[in-house]
C-alpha cells in the first residue's frame, strides 16, 4: 500500500489547525503530613485561600492555612487512603454548592450531595460557599413580619423578614422545636426554609425530617445535615452551605428562612480544625477569629432593597448554654451579632410553660416595626406586664399579706401565662393569636379558674371560627383590628364566658353530690 505525500501533508495541516495554544497551569505538591481530617502539603505556592485541592482517591480539601513553606488543608472526605508523599493538585476553583428549587424536599450533606437515597438532584445552578454580605446601601429596614405561629413570640419578640434572632437556652428546653414550629408555619407564606443540623445525632435529624414531612413542610424545605459522625470540616462548612442555598432565593426576590442548629457545635468544630492546623488558641482555646466566623455568616441575612428585588434571608441561629450561663464566650459573641434573642429557661420548661421563653431576658431589637398593627394593638404592654408579674411572683413568695391590686396583678399574670402555653408543632394563625391575647388583656379570663384557662382559649377559637369567620379573615387580610371586628370579638368573648360559666356551674353540683354517696 503506497502512501501519498499529499495525503500526509493534508492530514498534518488539519491536525495543526485543530491544535490549541492554551496551556493549562496546575500547581502540584506533595503531602507532608496527614491525619485527624487535616493535611499539610508542600509545593503549592500558588494556592488561594479557600481553593479546592485534589487529593488521591477523589478526595478534595480546602486550602485553609497559607504558610511560607506549606499549605494546611482541611479534608472534605475520608483521609484513610492518603499517605505521606502523595501528589496533590490545585483546581483553581473556590468551593461551590448546588442551589435552587431542585433541592427542596431533599436531605443533603454539607457539600450538597443527597443523603435521602432518592438519587441525584437535577441542579442547574451553583453558588460559592463564601460570599460577601450585602452592604448598607443594598439593604432596607426590616419591616415585614415573619410569623412563627407561636403566641408568646409573635406577641412579645416579633421576628421580621431579614432579621437575625438568636434562640438560646440549655439542652432539652425546646430550641429545635421552636425553630421547627417556625418552619411549619411558613406553609403558604411564600417563604423557603433551610434547616442546617450541625453536630446532631442522625436520629435527631431523621426525627426533624419526619415531623416536617408529616406537616407537608418538606415541600418548601431543604435539610443540610452535618451529623456528629461527619468530619469537623463538614460541620464547619454546613452553615455556610445552608446560607448559600438561602441566598439563592433572596437574590431572586423571594424570601428564605435559615435555621442553624446549632452554632455552639459549629464553633467547637472550627476550634478542632484550628488547633489541628496549629493556629494560636485564645480564650477557651478558640482561635482569635471565632467572632468573625459567626459575624461573617449572620451578616449575610438581610432584607434587600427594592432595587435589588426586595428578597430576604432570615436567620434563626441556635446556641446551647451550660447551666443557663448565657455570659459564656460563644453565647455573648452571637448575642452581640444578632438583632435580639429568645432565651428559653429550664425552670419554665419543666414547670409546663412551653415555649419556655423568659420574658425579661428575651428581646427583639426590630420590635414593633416587624409586627402587624392588630398584634401591636392588643399586645403593646403585654411584655412589660408579664415581666412585672414575674417580679411580683418572686416577691410574693416571701410576703404574708398582699394588697388587692397586687393579688389582681398576680391573678391576671398567672392566667395570661396559661393562655400563652402552646402545644408543640401546632402553630396558630395571626388572627387567632389576636383573639386569644385580646381575651387575656381585657380581663375576660379573670374569673376563669387557672386550670381551665387553656380550655377556655380553645373554646373561644372554635366559637369564633364557627360564628365569626369574617372577623378572622379581616384581621388576616388587613392586619388591623377595626372597631367592627373588635365588637364581634367582644360578643364572642361574652358568649363564651357565659357558656363556660354555665358549664362549670352545672358540673359543680354533680361533684358535690358525688362526695356524699356511699362507695
Amino acid at each position: 500500500m503506497r502512501i501519498s505525500p499529499d495525503e500526509v501533508s493534508a492530514v498534518l495541516k488539519q491536525q495543526m489547525e485543530k491544535f490549541g495554544a492554551e496551556v493549562e497551569m496546575t500547581g502540584v505538591g506533595r503531602v507532608l503530613q496527614v491525619g485527624d481530617g487535616v493535611a499539610r502539603v508542600y509545593g503549592l505556592q500558588g494556592a488561594m485561600l479557600g481553593e479546592m485541592i485534589e487529593f488521591p482517591g477523589g478526595v478534595y480539601g480546602l486550602a485553609h492555612n497559607l504558610e511560607e513553606d506549606n499549605v494546611g488543608c482541611i479534608l472534605l472526605g475520608p483521609g484513610t487512603d492518603i499517605k505521606e508523599g502523595d501528589t496533590v493538585k490545585t483546581t483553581g476553583r473556590i468551593m461551590e454548592v448546588p442551589v435552587g428549587e431542585a433541592l427542596l424536599g431533599r436531605v443533603v450533606n454539607a457539600i450538597g450531595e443527597p443523603l435521602d437515597g432518592r438519587g441525584p438532584a437535577p441542579v442547574k445552578e451553583y453558588r460559592p460557599v463564601e460570599t460577601r454580605a450585602p452592604n448598607v446601601v443594598e439593604r432596607q429596614p426590616v419591616n415585614q413580619p415573619l410569623q412563627t405561629g407561636l403566641k408568646v413570640i409573635d406577641a412579645m419578640t416579633p421576628i421580621g423578614r431579614g432579621q437575625r434572632e438568636l434562640i438560646i437556652g440549655d439542652r432539652q428546653t425546646g430550641k429545635t422545636a421552636l425553630a421547627v414550629d417556625a418552619i411549619i408555619n411558613q406553609k403558604g407564606q411564600n417563604c423557603y426554609c433551610i434547616y442546617v443540623a450541625v453536630g446532631q445525632k442522625l436520629s435527631t435529624i431523621a426525627r426533624v425530617a419526619h415531623v416536617l414531612e408529616q406537616h407537608d413542610a418538606m415541600d418548601y424545605t431543604t435539610i443540610v445535615s452535618a451529623s456528629a459522625d461527619d468530619p469537623a470540616a463538614l460541620q464547619y462548612l454546613a452553615p455556610y452551605t445552608g446560607c448559600s442555598m438561602g441566598e439563592y432565593f433572596r437574590e431572586k426576590g423571594m424570601h428564605a428562612l435559615a435555621v442553624y442548629d446549632d452554632l455552639t457545635k459549629h464553633a467547637q468544630a472550627y476550634r478542632q480544625i484550628s488547633l489541628l492546623l496549629r493556629r494560636p488558641p485564645g480564650r477557651e482555646a478558640f482561635p482569635g477569629d471565632i467572632f468573625y466566623l459567626h459575624a461573617h455568616l449572620l451578616e449575610r441575612a438581610a432584607k434587600l432593597s427594592d432595587e435589588r428585588g426586595g428578597g430576604s434571608l432570615t436567620a434563626l441561629p441556635i446556641i446551647e448554654t451550660q447551666e443557663g450561663d448565657y455570659s459564656a464566650y460563644i453565647p455573648t459573641n452571637v448575642i452581640s451579632i444578632t438583632d435580639g434573642q429568645i432565651y428559653l429557661e429550664s425552670d419554665l420548661f419543666f414547670s409546663g410553660f412551653r415555649p419556655a421563653m423568659n420574658v425579661g431576658l428575651s428581646v427583639s431589637r426590630v420590635g414593633g416595626a416587624a409586627q402587624r398593627p392588630a398584634m401591636k394593638q392588643v399586645a403593646g404592654m403585654l411584655r412589660l406586664d408579664l415581666a412585672y408579674y414575674q417580679e411580683l411572683q418572686a416577691f410574693a413568695q416571701f410576703a404574708t399579706e398582699l394588697d388587692r391590686a397586687t393579688r389582681a396583678q398576680l391573678a391576671r399574670g398567672e392566667r395570661m401565662m396559661q393562655l400563652l402555653i402552646q402545644p408543640q408543632y401546632v402553630p396558630m394563625p395571626l388572627s387567632e393569636q389576636v383573639a386569644v391575647i385580646y381575651a387575656g388583656i381585657h380581663g375576660y379570663v379573670d374569673e376563669v379558674e387557672v386550670a381551665d384557662v387553656s380550655a377556655f382559649g380553645r373554646e373561644l377559637i372554635q366559637f369564633v371560627r364557627e360564628h365569626y369567620p369574617g372577623a378572622l379573615h379581616q384581621i388576616t387580610d388587613t392586619g388591623e383590628l377595626s372597631e367592627e371586628v373588635e365588637g364581634q370579638l367582644k360578643d364572642a368573648l361574652e358568649h363564651c364566658c357565659e357558656r363556660f360559666r354555665t358549664e362549670r356551674q352545672s358540673e359543680e353540683p354533680a361533684e358535690r353530690g358525688g362526695e356524699g354517696e356511699p362507695a
